[in-house]
């Protein structure tokens, strides 16, 4: 049929005759070219294997010699023996060496023993124990003191922050930090994250406590940390939320807010009952707490916004009104140490000041008896015993005369500025008297208070 259209299919046509056509198609000229080229290549073949072959260097030979040899394999031997012998001393050495459970976050930070552990002699007790790690935090305006059960007071360092303004970062924090008042450039700033015994910064709270939890907890026990926390008598809802947040943060387990004076009561024997019925007035850096405590727990209180710190603010105003005279809060801490009281009684002493000049603004030096320090205090002082007199106001008539006959009790590092209980004796008419230790009486009420740890109840569900 396609013969009969005139049509060929040029598939059926073999290769090769379509090859001998194409060369042929070139004309006579390229196919005498291509012979030339053909016959130029079979010469050269010849030409290239009449040549001689190039001659070849011998390799030398790398194996070492016998005596050689041995010498690398003795050297050998000697240094993997050696190797053995130092990894068993390091070994025993660390076998020998005495455990450190509790590490320092600063050079100056000591590690006290106040209260001596319990001996747990039951089987649940220990399992109790070895299952959680029970902490009690004494967050002050001016410290912070962390006590571990069964290992003593752990940590007692300045609550100090120095952190950079523009980054945040944090360059330095407890002992550390509060060398750094007043010595700092432009740019970094030593903070106090909680002030009054209250959270004024929480952010540089949570580092804080977080910072200072881990330096005691092993990190094995973190997530099972129980803690008990004082706070001021007066604390609001909103400010004890503040503090249960940055606990938790932290990885407690548990967190138990208990107050301040109830803490020093524990710490001081009088919660027990023949000593029903006591009066505790608790001076800390940031506030006074005043507490009228019965054998149930507090009966009524009141937390005063003045302490340690508006001791050293009113010293640092009544020298720059008085003498003309400019210094910082570590000096003004300097002089209420040494020449410090509260009594216009008191034997007068004599300290050297060196400040800068309020008018100059130069260095300048000034002699500061303890007269004066007593005129720039008398205000504060005057406060005190004006909410000492407002709580026996309120007081029942039989847990005053409880109160008058076993005194009232100073704790707290401000208890210890001179006078301030004969003050208080002479202004009340009740016999005042400081503890043994003032600065970690609440401290030790907290170590107390582990002992219930499982008994107490968690405060952030008595929030909600």
């Amino acid at each position: 049929m396609l013969i009969l259209f005139g049509l060929t299919n040029k598939s059926t046509e073999p290769k090769q005759n379509k090859k001998k056509r194409s060369r042929r198609s070139k004309g006579p000229a390229l196919y005498n070219e291509q012979q030339n080229l053909g016959t130029a290549k079979v010469e050269n073949f010849k030409a290239s294997t009449t040549r001689k072959p190039l001659r070849r260097t011998k390799r030398k030979s790398t194996k070492l010699s016998d005596g050689v040899a041995k010498q690398a394999n003795h050297l050998a031997s000697n240094m993997r023996e050696a190797m053995v012998k130092v990894t068993k001393m390091r070994r025993a050495e660390r076998r020998s060496r005495e455990t450190v459970a509790i590490a320092k976050t600063t050079p100056a930070m000591t590690l006290k023993r106040l209260v001596r552990p319990e001996q747990v002699g039951d089987l649940m007790g220990r399992l109790n124990r070895s299952l959680n790690f029970d902490l009690g935090i004494d967050l002050g305006t001016a410290n912070v003191l962390i006590y571990a059960k069964g290992k003593g007071l752990v940590l007692d360092e300045p609550a100090y922050i120095a952190r950079d303004d523009k980054t945040g970062d944090v360059l330095a924090l407890g002992e550390v930090a509060r060398a750094m008042v007043g010595r700092t450039p432009k740019g970094i700033s030593v903070i106090r994250p909680v002030q009054a015994g209250v959270v004024a910064d929480y952010d540089m709270t949570e580092f804080m406590l977080k910072y200072f939890i881990r330096s005691v907890v092993p990190a094995s026990r973190l997530m099972k940390t129980r803690i008990i926390v004082c706070v001021p008598s007066g604390i609001t809802p909103v400010e004890k939320r503040a503090i249960l947040e940055a606990l938790l943060r932290t990885g407690a387990k548990k967190t138990v807010l208990i107050e301040e004076p109830l803490a020093a009561a524990m710490g001081t024997g009088l919660n027990d009952a023949k000593q029903v019925g006591a009066m505790v007035v608790d001076v800390g850096g940031g506030t006074t707490d005043i507490a009228v405590l019965c054998d149930t727990g507090v009966v009524v209180s009141e937390s005063l916004r003045i302490g340690g710190d508006s001791f050293n603010e009113s010293i640092i105003r009544y020298i720059r009104r008085k003498k003309r005279l400019v210094i910082g809060p570590l000096t003004a801490e300097k002089i209420k140490i040494s020449v410090g009281t509260v009594d216009r009684r008191a034997k007068e002493r004599t300290i050297e000041v060196l400040g800068r000049d309020a008018s100059a603004g130069l260095p300048k030096m000034v002699a500061v008896n303890s007269l004066e320090i007593q005129r720039a205090l008398e205000a504060q002082v005057m406060n005190i015993l004006e909410g000492i007199k407002s709580i026996l106001e309120k007081t029942p008539p039989e847990l005053v005369a409880a109160i008058n006959d076993h005194g009232i009790i100073l704790t707290g590092g401000g208890a210890l500025i001179d006078g301030l209980d004969r003050v208080i004796t002479r202004s009340v008419g009740i016999a005042a008297y400081i503890v043994e230790s003032p600065r970690y009486a609440v401290i030790k009420g907290v170590a107390k208070a582990l002992d219930e740890m499982s008994q107490l109840r968690d405060t952030l569900d008595e929030l909600q």
